[in-house]
């Protein structure tokens, strides 16, 4: 039995379509805001604040491992509901909420661990998502692509440990723009309104990030995306992130000439 914490974005369903061609028992704790998941009879909408509505439920299971997939928005402290063990964990939450979205979940990550729940890595049911180094399409890395590479994985390296920045665009040897709590897409949008071509998209996880959950994601709408921002090439840390649509995406990245490297 497996428990499945899911948030927005098509990877929850690619690991819960592995999950039942490998009939595997399972059951999931809906995030989303809209419920997405309410078709399936394993699923259960429980607000993040009921700790003790989501523990009970896992050990009625004989549930032993969960993983955490998709976006999961940072909760509103001020609207959540809770139940007793949610009263007793909030404060640490809310502590947690104040160092940024990575922060949070190495919290929730630890709460389940004290309740003798381990957490596993997001792509342990679907390692063919997460890509190893090397450089994925025709076009390559050429020279000024390396400068601003090199520039945008210092910019990183520079973040604030728990900071919610995942990616940035760096163009002609500068940073341009960095991810905030919006994500990616709406990122890439401003970059569009700036009507300039070229720059590199580059995704890494936060600094001191948990590696089983919440891995950068990328698929064909972040390429069509990139492809509408003028965005020339993307880089991803090796063996750190999640590749949907992986053969539709190369092939479109091909056609508009977009580099994807894995470093």
């Amino acid at each position: 039995m497996i428990g499945l914490f899911f948030g927005t974005t098509d990877f929850p369903k690619k690991i819960l379509n592995n999950i039942k061609k490998r009939k595997i028992k399972y059951f999931i704790i809906d995030l989303t805001t809209n419920n997405i998941f309410k078709k399936d009879k394993n699923s259960y909408y429980i607000s993040i604040g009921k700790f003790g509505q989501i523990i009970n439920l896992i050990h009625e299971k004989k549930c032993k491992k969960v993983l955490f997939a998709g976006k999961i928005d940072k909760p509103k402290i001020s609207k959540m509901r809770l139940d007793l063990k949610g009263v007793y964990y909030i404060p640490r939450i809310i502590k947690a909420a104040k160092l940024g979205d990575a922060a949070i979940l190495k919290e929730l990550i630890k709460i389940l661990h004290e309740n003798k729940i381990k957490v596993i890595k997001s792509n342990f049911f679907n390692p063919e998502l997460t890509l190893s180094k090397g450089n994925y399409t025709k076009l390559k890395v050429n020279k000024l692509n390396q400068e601003n590479i090199k520039i945008g994985l210092n910019d990183l390296n520079k973040m604030n440990s728990y900071n919610h920045v995942q990616g940035l665009v760096v163009r002609n040897k500068k940073i341009i723009i960095r991810e905030n709590e919006k994500g990616t897409k709406k990122m890439l949008l401003l970059v569009k309104k700036q009507k300039k071509h070229s720059g590199i998209l580059i995704k890494f996880p936060k600094k001191r990030q948990d590696k089983r959950a919440d891995l950068p994601t990328i698929g064909l709408e972040t390429l069509k995306d990139c492809s509408k921002a003028g965005i020339n090439g993307i880089v991803l840390k090796s063996n750190q992130n999640i590749f949907l649509d992986k053969k539709r995406s190369i092939n479109y990245a091909n056609k508009k000439k977009i580099f994807i490297k894995i470093i």
